[in-house]
């Protein structure tokens, strides 16, 4: 490998351009920002390959274009780990994501590793190397840059290089190169970065305790901050965190006065958008809630559910021990609930895990397939 090649010239870029354009495939990743803004603030980006790796500060040049368009080929395989906040900065830029992917963190598991593993555990697993944690925290939106912290962002490209090709080697060994082409596609679908600020309130945890009035305001709140924090470009918690919106949502103050009595709302909220609050939970008391049920609401099982999910687990584990893996990889409790609700966005429904058990599970459902225990060993045959 040779020197970091630090580009922050537009020579330099069109000499980088012209690298790209004749490799099949390139590692990537990104440094960013986002503690005082709601969007990310691109700082930097990272590509290598195993002949060459580069550092492209997108600060020193606001131009690049002409980069994406190369990166974007889809002759050129872009090489990731835990892609999503990075593809979320190149759908900001491009306005569209690139493919194909591969993303080393989906893949690892396929391999034994855990469920979503991290970087520098595969780095110490596969590579016997530890990386260091000394730039973690640090400020990349600062000019200049380190030499340290160059080096510290320049590994994270170079190591991924050695691990994909790793990776695919393991997989190509196993069988199982081509088990994870839908798990990639999905990863360059637009919804997956589209915020809808009407559906905000799906993240808020603990909303399912709530209802009538108090369920509207906390969906009407949720909306209105979305919104808000898009239009700012400022993090949703500088608005207002999730705990106030639940001590609004359950207080329902109607006047400037009511709200300012509410633990914990600041001052600024208080006095730019406080007028507006209150109108908008006023509105939000009169009119019903969007439904819950509508919207992945888990009623208590019965007890043959919980048996038929025992059943459906039994299979997986047999599976999972068949192919090396974790069962919780190849499907948790949940995604088998989904499964028996008939939940079109079940894991086990698409890509490698609908091959490994997928099928087989949704036959036991319909009753196609019988499980039973044959010579001490759990199996699965025909319905004759």
């Amino acid at each position: 490998m040779s020197s970091i090649n630090y580009i922050n010239t537009p020579e330099k870029l069109s000499e980088l351009i012209e690298k790209i354009k004749r490799v099949s495939w390139l590692a990537l990743d990104t440094e960013f920002l986002r503690e005082k803004t709601y969007y990310p603030k691109f700082c930097l980006l990272q590509i290598a390959t195993p002949d060459w790796v580069a550092c492209i500060d997108p600060i020193a040049l606001p131009q690049l274009d002409g980069l994406f368009d190369a990166i974007y080929n889809p002759a050129i395989i872009k090489v990731f780990h835990s892609c999503r906040q990075d593809l979320e900065i190149f759908y900001q830029i491009m306005g569209k994501l690139p493919y194909p992917i591969f993303d080393t963190q989906v893949a690892a598991p396929l391999l034994g590793f855990q469920d979503n593993p991290g970087y520098a555990m595969l780095v110490s697993s596969l590579l016997n190397i530890n990386l260091s944690k000394a730039h973690t925290r640090a400020d990349w939106s600062k000019r200049p840059l380190t030499e340290a912290q160059i080096e510290y962002a320049a590994d994270d490209v170079i190591y991924l290089c050695q691990i994909y090709q790793m990776v695919l080697k393991k997989l190509a060994e196993l069988g199982r190169s081509d088990w994870l082409v839908s798990d990639f596609a999905e990863l360059s679908n637009p919804e997956l970065y589209q915020v809808n600020p009407e559906k905000a309130w799906h993240k808020i945890k603990g909303k399912n305790k709530l209802t009538g009035k108090q369920l509207s305001i906390i969906q009407t709140l949720a909306e209105w901050r979305e919104k808000t924090a898009q239009q700012e470009d400022r993090p949703k918690s500088w608005l207002l965190r999730d705990e106030l919106l639940f001590d609004i949502a359950k207080l329902q103050p109607e006047t400037v006065t009511d709200l300012a009595n509410v633990r914990g709302i600041n001052e600024r909220t208080l006095n730019r958008y406080g007028k507006q609050l209150c109108q908008l939970i006023n509105v939000a008391k009169n009119r019903p809630p969007i439904p819950l049920h509508e919207h992945g609401r888990t009623a208590k099982k019965t007890q043959q559910q919980e048996a038929i999910l025992d059943i459906l687990t039994a299979l997986v584990r047999v599976r999972a021990e068949e192919n090396a893996l974790n069962p919780n990889i190849l499907a948790s409790r949940k995604d088998l609930e989904e499964l028996l609700m008939a939940d079109d966005d079940s894991p086990l429904l698409h890509g490698w895990r609908y091959s490994m058990a997928g099928k087989e599970l949704i036959g036991l459902l319909n009753g196609e397939l019988l499980l039973s225990v044959q010579a001490e060993k759990l199996a699965v045959t025909h319905k004759t």
